[in-house]
């Protein structure tokens, strides 16, 4: 008869107990835990600041936007003109040569359509690209929309926009077909043959024109700020990883694993 007693020796056909890795496993989990949780901390944290960032941005723009008008840089600045210039609320005085205007496809409130971008040559004799408006498709010709055609000295109010190189999303301009996707100031200027000129643009404001096209003053200005979401969103998941770490560590799956008969993390 084999003994009965309690002695050492596993019985037959049992499974052998897993290897005593208890603590080793409990050190690597809870390491490698902490790890995503300092980065998930890290990510949230990231987007607090960006929304700082971003409120200011926009505070600051709306200043230039509702600020006095003042007169558009000159040839002298063009060097420094930068991100900070932005939707600088500028006024410029000229003459329109608009048999060098560029249409660039939009999309505004009022449906699709074009922008109407017509150099102004200043007394200095510089030129800036200004978009006086928008058409819809049927007033793409010039010739449908005489009356606007403004000669003459003439003062422009608006806000300084900063040049759209290349085209809009998945969509390049196309200088020698005449498609244009974006304000593209440099790429216009080339295309039009125009020398001297502004290394920005500017929007019109919704100063009515003679037979009221071009439609000015249909700026957008708008910047995403979904940073609070986003932060919530990384600590969120922080504070569910602490509680799950806990819990595996501390409570159920040890549970578990001892109603089986084992001991929790094969100790």
């Amino acid at each position: 008869m084999r003994p009965t007693g309690s002695g050492g020796g596993a019985e037959p056909g049992s499974a052998p107990s897993p290897a005593p890795l208890s603590l080793l496993r409990r050190v690597v989990f809870g390491v490698a835990a902490g790890l995503v949780f300092v980065v998930l901390l890290g990510l949230g944290t990231w987007q607090v600041q960006r929304r700082t960032w971003k409120l200011d941005l926009i505070a600051r723009v709306d200043a230039r936007v509702h600020a006095p008008a003042v007169p558009a840089p000159g040839p002298a600045e063009w060097p420094r003109i930068g991100p900070d210039d932005a939707y600088r609320h500028v006024w410029l005085s000229g003459t329109f040569l608009h048999d060098r205007e560029t249409l660039v496809q939009a999309v505004t409130e009022r449906g699709g359509g074009f922008w109407v971008l017509t150099p102004l040559r200043r007394p200095d004799g510089s030129l800036v690209l200004v978009n006086r408006g928008f058409v819809p498709g049927a007033n793409r010709d010039p010739a449908t929309r005489q009356a606007g055609l403004v000669a003459g000295e003439t003062r422009v109010t608006g806000l300084l926009r900063l040049t759209e190189p290349g085209g809009a999303f998945l969509r390049a301009n196309d200088p020698k077909d005449g498609r244009w996707y974006s304000r593209d100031v440099a790429a216009i200027a080339a295309a039009r043959g125009l020398t001297d000129v502004a290394p920005y643009f500017v929007d019109a404001d919704a100063t009515p024109n003679p037979g009221g096209l071009p439609v000015g003053g249909l700026t957008v200005i708008a910047f995403p700020n979904s940073h609070l979401v986003y932060a919530l969103t990384w600590y969120g998941m922080a504070l569910m990883l602490a509680g799950a770490v806990f819990y595996i560590l501390r409570g159920g799956l040890a549970k578990d694993w001892v109603s089986k008969g084992r001991e929790p993390f094969g100790g």
